[in-house]
């Protein structure tokens, strides 16, 4: 073997025993780093530095949106039924007798609903897990909803909740996303009438947010200074959700 060689070879030798030894430091410093986060105080199930990064993304996302930023649309042709994917609030079947509740004492039937103009779009149904579908909704604008049924409760620093008939699941909206032009009260899926399943009689669509957000079978609607609760939030998501 020439010394040229075996020169070559004490330099890998160095360079790999270098990059052992910094791979296991780095090692080492992200499982140290990793048990240190886990070990700080919860905020909502998170820990608080997560919590913190989740809010700070909020009020990046906050400030950057724009009722005029509309989702991506599709042609009709290209829609597809989406996966039922959650089943809280949904085990039975929708009561025949629904009515949609707005706040503590005011009931309305989906025909109230049906009144208001209908809005037909072509949008990605996006899931937290990471699969999307193109699917066509009609329904009624939420925001042409709000307007005739909730004046005077749409104040843009105030929110809105919504939960299932059972209040099993609930969600919980600021107040720009309610209105978004793209967010409906959706009481058909692909051109007929939504499926128990997929939330009949009544669901929220709303693009500008993960699946998560978006309430099969809607119970209740209330419109809140303070932010509501949100099944999801609570169990240590994203309460903004938003993308």
């Amino acid at each position: 073997m020439s010394f040229k060689d075996t020169g070559a070879e004490r330099e890998i030798s160095r360079r790999t025993r270098r990059s052992l030894l910094v791979g296991g430091a780095a090692a080492l410093a992200g499982t140290g780093a990793w048990g240190w986060l886990r070990s700080r105080r919860p905020d909502d199930q998170v820990a608080w530095p997560l919590r913190a990064a989740l809010e700070a993304n909020e009020r990046v996302s906050r400030d950057y949106f724009r009722d005029t930023r509309l989702a991506r649309t599709f042609s009709a042709g290209e829609a597809e039924e989406p996966r039922p994917n959650g089943d809280i609030g949904l085990e039975e079947d929708p009561n025949p007798d629904w009515k949609l509740m707005l706040g503590s004492d005011q009931s309305l039937t989906l025909n109230d609903i049906k009144a208001l103009p209908k809005v037909e779009i072509v949008t990605e149904l996006k899931c937290i897990e990471g699969w999307s579908t193109v699917v066509k909704w009609g329904g009624a604008r939420f925001r042409d909803f709000a307007a005739r049924y909730a004046p005077g409760q749409t104040d843009l620093n105030s929110y809105v909740g919504l939960e299932t008939p059972g209040k099993e699941y609930y969600a919980g909206l600021d107040m720009p996303s309610a209105l978004h032009p793209q967010t409906l009260l959706a009481y058909e899926m692909n051109g007929a009438a939504l499926t128990p399943e997929h939330g009949a009689p009544l669901r929220l669509v709303i693009p500008v947010k993960y699946g998560i957000k978006n309430l099969k079978r809607i119970g209740r609607i209330a419109f809140s200074n303070t932010r509501p609760p949100d099944y999801w939030a609570e169990r240590g998501y994203d309460w903004y959700a938003g993308f």
